[in-house]
Parts: C-alpha cells; sequence; structure tokens
C-alpha cells in the first residue's frame, strides 16, 4: 500500500468482527497530523517557556559546539548525536530561548514526519490520536525543546519501525528502505545502546529477509560509527567504554526500577538515588493506562487479521522500556520516551477500538463520554506535573546563574576554571571550562588543577559547611549563592 491508500476496518459481513480492507486516502486527512505536530511545538514554548535555563547534561551536550563556552568533560555513556543537532544554533550564538525555539519547532516537524511514515498502515484517526497521546505527556513536552537525546532516541524508533514494516510489504518502496536507515542511524548516533533494544524485534523479523537486515544493521553502523571510533581514540577502546558506561550507570543487570520509575513521575527529572514515596494515583494512573489500552489495541489487531503494524511497535516498546525497567538501579522519566512514543499506535488502536466496535447506541455514547473525561482529566494531570517540573528545574537553574554572578563579582571571568561541587553546569553559566579529579565527570590530576591555578583564575566549589581539597585550604574562602567558594590566587595577564 505505497500508493497512498491505507487500511480501514469494516464488519466483516459473516462474522461480524472487524476486517481490514483498502481505501485510498482523502487529500483533506493529512492535515489532523499537521495540527497535532504544530500545537505540540507551540505547546512547549507556551508551557516550558523559552527562557529556561539550560540543565546539567544540556550544558555537557552544548558546550561540545558552544563558540562562547570550554567543552566539558564528555563521560562514556554520552553520544554526540545531541550535540551534533544542536549545532548550527550553539556554535554561533549563546541565546538559550533561540535554541529552545529551534528545538521547539525541530521536534514538532520530527513529530509530523515520523507519523507520516506510518500512513499506509494506520487509519487517520488512529495516526493523528497516537500522535496527540504521545506529544500531549509531561516528559514528551518537557523534553521535545531540551537539549538531549531521549526524544530523538524516540522519533527515529518511529521512523525505523513504520519504515520497516512498508519495506517489509512492498520491496519496491525506496524511501521506506531509506527511512530503515535513516531512523536506526538516528537512534544509534543519539544514544547507541537504545538503538540495539529498540531494534531487537527488528533483528529477529529480519534474520529470512538478507537485505533487510543489511540495510538495519548499516542504519547502527552508521548512527554509532563515530561513537565507537571514539571509543578507541578516547576510551580505552569499545569494550573498556561500554565498560565504563556500565560503572557510571550504576552496574548494568538486574534492578527492579519499576518503582523507582514512578517514583519519578511526579516530575523528578533524575531520580538518583531514587528514595521518597510514589505520588499519588491521580498523577500515575495513565502509567497503567498506557499498556492496558495497548493490549486492547493488540486484541483488537488481532481480531481483524491485522497483526503487525500493532503488534511490531509494542515489541518495539518493550525490549526499549526493559533496560530502565530492570538493568539499571535508578529513573528518569525521560529514559522511556521510545517507549512511550510506540506504545502511542497501539494505545491509539485501542481508544479507535472503543468508540467504533459494533454496540448499541448507548454503549457507544458512554464509551465516548467516558473517554472524554478520562483524556481531559489526562491532559489536566499532564499540565500539573508539568508546572510542577518547570517551576523545580527553573529554580535549580536559577542558582546557578547566581552562582555564576557572585563568581564573576569575584573575579572569576573567561578564560577560567571550575572544580567541585555541581562545577559542570555552573561552569557553563560563568563561562569557565570544569574540571574533576574524581567521580564519574574526572579528568584531571590534582597537580594538573595546581598548574592551572597559577595562570587562570580558579575557583573550588564546595556545599555549606564542606570542605575543600588539600591543595585548595589555603586559598581565601568566600560565598556565592549557597555555595562556599575557595579562589586561586592567579596570575592575572596585562591587558
Amino acid at each position: 500500500m505505497a500508493d497512498g491508500s491505507i487500511a480501514t476496518k469494516a464488519g466483516g459481513p459473516l462474522t461480524g468482527l472487524p476486517v481490514w480492507t483498502v481505501r485510498p486516502r482523502h487529500p483533506r486527512e493529512e492535515p489532523w497530523l499537521a495540527a497535532v505536530a504544530a500545537v505540540f511545538a507551540l505547546a512547549q514554548l507556551a508551557l516550558v517557556r523559552p527562557g529556561l535555563g539550560l540543565g546539567w547534561d544540556e550544558t555537557v551536550y552544548v558546550s561540545q559546539v558552544s563558540g562562547h563556552i570550554p567543552a566539558a568533560f564528555f563521560s562514556a555513556p554520552r553520544a554526540r548525536g545531541i550535540s551534533l543537532l544542536v549545532a548550527p544554533i550553539a556554535s554561533w550564538s549563546d541565546s538559550t530561548a533561540l535554541l529552545r525555539v529551534y528545538l521547539a519547532v525541530l521536534s514538532g516537524l520530527a513529530l509530523y514526519f515520523s507519523l507520516r511514515v506510518w500512513r499506509t498502515h494506520v487509519t487517520p484517526a488512529v495516526l493523528a490520536l497516537a500522535g496527540a497521546v504521545f506529544a500531549s505527556l509531561w516528559v514528551t513536552l518537557f523534553y521535545g525543546l531540551q537539549a538531549m537525546p531521549n526524544y530523538w532516541v524516540a522519533v527515529g524508533a518511529l521512523v525505523c519501525v513504520g519504515c520497516f514494516l512498508r519495506a517489509r510489504a512492498n520491496t519496491r518502496d525506496r524511501a521506506a528502505w531509506w527511512g530503515v536507515c535513516a531512523g536506526a542511524a538516528l537512534m544509534a548516533w543519539m544514544r547507541p545502546m537504545d538503538a540495539v533494544y529498540v531494534v531487537l524485534p527488528l533483528l529477529v523479523l529480519a534474520l529470512r529477509r538478507p537485505l533487510l537486515l543489511a540495510v538495519l544493521v548499516a542504519g547502527l553502523l552508521v548512527g554509532a560509527g563515530e561513537w565507537v571510533i571514539e571509543a578507541y581514540v578516547s576510551y580505552g577502546g569499545l569494550a573498556q567504554r561500554l565498560s565504563d558506561a556500565s560503572g557510571i550507570q550504576g552496574g548494568l543487570g538486574w534492578h527492579l526500577a519499576v518503582v523507582d520509575q514512578l517514583r519519578s513521575l511526579g516530575g523528578r527529572t533524575l531520580c538518583r538515588p531514587c528514595t521518597g514515596s510514589v505520588p499519588n494515583p491521580a498523577v500515575t494512573l495513565w502509567w497503567f493506562a498506557l499498556p492496558l489500552f495497548a493490549a486492547l489495541g493488540a486484541v483488537a489487531a488481532v481480531r481483524a487479521r491485522r497483526t503487525l503494524p500493532v503488534l511490531l511497535p509494542l515489541g518495539c516498546a518493550v525490549t526499549a522500556a526493559v533496560p530502565y525497567l530492570f538493568l539499571i538501579g535508578y529513573a528518569a522519566p525521560r529514559f522511556l520516551l521510545p517507549a512511550y512514543a510506540l506504545l502511542a499506535l497501539p494505545v491509539a488502536h485501542g481508544l479507535v477500538h472503543l468508540v467504533t466496535a459494533p454496540v448499541g447506541r448507548i454503549a457507544r455514547t458512554a464509551a465516548v463520554s467516558l473517554m472524554a473525561v478520562g483524556l481531559a482529566g489526562h491532559l489536566a494531570v499532564q499540565y500539573v506535573v508539568l508546572e510542577h517540573t518547570v517551576h523545580n528545574s527553573g529554580a535549580s537553574r536559577a542558582d546557578w546563574a547566581r552562582t555564576a554572578a557572585a563568581l564573576h563579582s569575584l573575579g572569576v571571568r573567561q578564560p577560567c576554571l571550575l572544580s567541585g561541587y555541581e562545577a559542570v553546569p555552573i561552569a557553563y553559566y560563568t563561562g569557565c571550562g570544569s574540571a574533576q579529579t574524581t567521580g564519574h565527570d574526572a579528568s584531571a590530576t590534582v597537580a594538573e588543577l595546581t598548574r592551572a591555578a597559577r595562570h587562570q583564575p580558579f575557583a573550588v566549589l564546595t556545599r555549606p559547611g564542606g570542605r575543600p581539597p588539600a591543595y585548595a585550604r589555603t586559598w581565601p574562602e568566600h560565598r556565592a549563592g549557597a555555595l562556599q567558594v575557595y579562589v586561586a590566587p592567579f596570575v592575572r595577564q596585562e591587558g
């Protein structure tokens, strides 16, 4: 069905069960998906706000391509895809608002085109509803305009799985073949290991189709090529980089993180260590509803003998979620964005089935009414959590900005260097480089930092009441925001 036709559901003449027929696509159906994508882009700008400062991980990614800030240490798990994605703005402008607008527009376009590849397998109502389900989640709205890779893995997953189905159904659909490669490459470009987990069901299905398997693997290799090369150049080899990445993530192995993910749904962008109570059931209800509606969609698809376009994204969503539910010992809501994007399709199938099933008028009216109430409640919950998340994130980033202003008043200005507590994001806001001698971001020795202190402004940050490292204990102590700052005597350059 690469000719613009779509499968639609109708009652079977003998059994009364839904079957799938093919009908031409009406030219007016496409704008519904475009409208969802446009509302998504505008909602990000209205609800998250372009002026929201960069978060910790964002400062690392953006600093790699910034023309104004020294590059922060790039730890083993990270990939450079998101840095290159923001380079067209970050390389010449230090405006966070401009970067946010750029990413909001780009994420809206990406949502539209990533769902559009499904148009030969999914009805317009299901496609638009799937986009709305995914775009309405607070975690999608919050991270769509963040300089973070997870949303883009989700987009790549939609493209790769949708084009895989098309290429499998029609080997002459050249766009689909390119889409398989491009979607896999985008995922691996952003987060190589996430890409592998997403495509596991595709690799199994492609075993009997060597060409399709080759295209899929080629996409993964193209996307992850730079990451693999960098492993040998800067991390001691691929095995060592994988080992370092596992160590930074707490050691990959059996960790039941389901409850941790639940705790993070109240708006905690990173839950590590993940303690405290689970949010109110009203906040987490949608999380349990997604797999239930997805299962309903799967059952409807099986009855309609149209299983693969529903079961395949469902299977890929499961494999995408496995490492973040069972293999790491902490949680962040953004980790499950690829799973949410893929789940949105079977969920939309299930919701549409509820209101189109062959039942009486009263039952259908009740189903539509309940769905309307449920969706209204869902949107209200997502908005409340999003507002809470934006407020808390903005507060911490404002603290970093105030600390940076205090450091400037103490003479810590470019070219300068910071070390110690929260040195990475504060260094970005100050315009400094950052270096640590311990921890996940260890990138320098004490001797190197001592030498650097003789040639440029250098400050060590500690929590209130904390003690600086031995080499900084004789330096003058100051307050910068809520932190203690130890500023090294430095050689002021003339002129």
